[in-house]
């Protein structure tokens, strides 16, 4: 909770903010203000960095509408280190990412001023739906977590679905058959509970529409209406970068497009046509076992040495084995009890999945963070773990995957996803999802295939639609080229999603696949990467041809000694 004097600053902050910022619609749908927003301290937002400036930002709520009434964004500014040539507008994923969280945490607002030459203000914001003080605010659709907690007891919502192999063993699939009645009426209920909870009566203007106009909006109050917008986009950021090209104007020429990099992209055109409900995993999820075979090929070559988990003279393939075997442990021990703290449900979703993401950690989890894990999983088959370790090891998990469960769980990037999704043909129920679960582990990622919960299985059960969807098309000829980028081997976005776009945007597009591991070019380092960023944002110039190749730097070390080249040689 914020103390109650950076309250009071915020609500003169706001009162100040109405008085000042004057909204006029125009033609397109977007809003021109005649003053830009009016700068403070971060501190009242609650990150006291005297680096950084913050402010709030009035928007339409429904920008077709303006009777729907108006909202706000927070909104963070890193000023240019060099000789200001303009602003980048960041975006840092989710959907439900924090812009302000993002920019302060780590000083990555350092990190981005160097990335875009320090000529330009990093300018990013709490979307719809994130935050403290943005309006539409956070979706919560339940009192507190105790509520989440006690309403989905017993289901496979807190722990995951409990199974071994890829299902291979039929009692694992009668068990998860035997929840759809009851998963069915739990997700039933819960869209009724979002509909009815205090923000239930914005979810229609909780979408990636209304964003990419609070964006253009914004870009005028700071630049000037009608200048084109510098934007860098990461994850879920790429499909609103995606949609932003592609929306404005409504025209075939897109003139509001400036310098615009897109990286570890978000097939939109995919989820364009299908509903998110079936229509996610299996896309998303292309390349996920790719990453943990990376993981564990790494470990073995870095040897119990660098890699505490391992053995000496241990294969991959039996490191693997060692894995397996870890996960039966894991779930032998919740099918005898149902209350042990970790089954093979949080080791795939909690504790592996989240960390294919970022190279980077895979040294401290494999040396710290899984032997202590691991440890209790083999008292728990003994029947020896006791209270103390199990919170702990359960604390452990949840800070690792970090839900948002401060005070309860947060239901934006249900919202947003769902708000986006194409129209359910209500002919799908939880059976159906539980048989795409049991498909995606089966046919696309043995590993992460049936992790649950994930949030666009809500989008069936989900009360509402955006206000506005852009469903193409997304090959508008741009004014300025755009630069896409995507790894090779990526957990969440693969790099299909990163060719699917720039081919479809054609000469409007350069593509460029970094050859490594995890979640877009930001997890690892990468001097080609930036080279081609420097060039880019200095002249404009993006690489042309589908061959663009960028190796990581062979001075990142993931375990000691062990490069990216060297698991990708193996």
């Amino acid at each position: 909770m914020q103390p109650l004097t950076n309250i009071a600053l915020i609500v003169t902050a706001v009162a100040s903010f109405a008085k000042h910022v004057q909204a006029t619609s125009t033609a397109n749908g977007t809003m021109g203000n005649t003053m830009s927003v009016q700068w403070g301290s971060c501190e009242p937002f609650g990150y006291p960095n005297t680096t950084l400036s913050c402010g709030l930002f009035e928007v339409p709520l429904d920008y077709h509408d303006r009777s729907a009434g108006h909202g706000r964004i927070s909104v963070i500014k890193a000023n240019a280190t060099g000789d200001r040539q303009g602003t980048f507008f960041f975006n840092p994923g989710g959907p439900g990412g924090s812009g302000l969280a993002s920019l302060v945490e780590g000083d990555f607002y350092a990190t981005l001023l160097d990335f875009t030459g320090g000529n330009y203000d990093v300018v990013s914001w709490d979307p719809r739906g994130v935050g403290t003080f943005s309006i539409p605010g956070e979706v919560y659709c339940f009192g507190s977590l105790e509520e989440y907690n006690t309403f989905f007891n017993g289901t496979i919502e807190p722990k995951g679905i409990e199974m071994y192999g890829n299902f291979t063993d039929e009692s694992d699939l009668r068990n998860l058959y035997a929840q759809a009645d009851t998963m069915e009426q739990k997700y039933t209920e819960v869209g009724k509970m979002c509909a009815e909870h205090s923000e239930g009566k914005h979810l229609q203007y909780l979408a990636t529409a209304a964003t990419v106009r609070d964006m253009v909006a914004l870009a005028d109050a700071l630049e000037g209406p009608g200048k084109p917008i510098n934007y860098y986009g990461v994850s879920y950021g790429t499909f609103l970068g995606a949609w932003f090209v592609n929306m404005f104007p409504e025209a075939r020429l897109s003139t509001r497009v400036g310098k615009v990099i897109l990286d570890g992209v978000l097939d939109a055109i995919a989820f364009s046509k299908e509903e998110l409900a079936i229509g996610w995993n299996k896309p998303v999820l292309h390349d996920a076992d790719r990453l943990y075979e990376a993981f564990i090929t790494g470990c073995a070559l870095a040897g119990p040495q660098g890699c505490a988990i391992t053995t000496e003279g241990q294969t991959p393939l039996e490191l693997h084995a060692s894995f397996q075997a870890i996960l039966k442990t894991a779930h032998d021990a919740a099918v005898r009890d149902p209350t042990v703290p970790i089954t093979s449900g949080t080791l795939r979703r909690d504790l592996l999945y989240p960390n294919m993401y970022s190279p980077s950690l895979w040294m401290a989890i494999s040396n710290e963070t899984m032997p202590a894990i691991f440890e209790e999983v083999a008292q728990e088959a003994q029947g020896l773990a006791n209270a103390t370790n199990a919170r702990r090891a359960d604390k452990e998990l949840r800070s690792l995957f970090k839900r948002a469960e401060n005070e309860t769980q947060s239901y934006t990037t249900n919202a947003v996803l769902c708000a986006d999704s194409v129209d359910s043909t209500g002919t799908l129920n939880m059976t159906d999802l539980f048989t795409h679960v049991v498909e995606t582990s089966r046919d696309v990622s043995h590993m992460f295939g049936a992790i649950w919960p994930f949030q666009p299985y809500y989008c069936n059960y989900w009360p509402t639609r955006s206000v506005e969807r852009y469903t193409g098309p997304f090959n508008k000829t741009l004014a300025n080229p755009i630069l896409v980028f995507g790894n090779t081997y990526d957990p969440i976005t693969p790099y299909s999603g990163a060719k699917a776009l720039a081919d479809a945007l054609g000469k409007s597009a350069g593509l460029v696949r970094m050859n490594g591991f995890g979640h877009s070019t930001l997890s690892s380092p990468s001097a080609c990467v930036q080279g081609i960023v420097d060039a880019y944002i200095a002249n404009g110039t993006v690489p042309q041809g589908e061959d663009t190749v960028c190796e990581v730097d062979d001075s990142f070390k993931i375990w000691p000694g062990i490069t990216t080249r060297m698991i990708l040689g193996t």
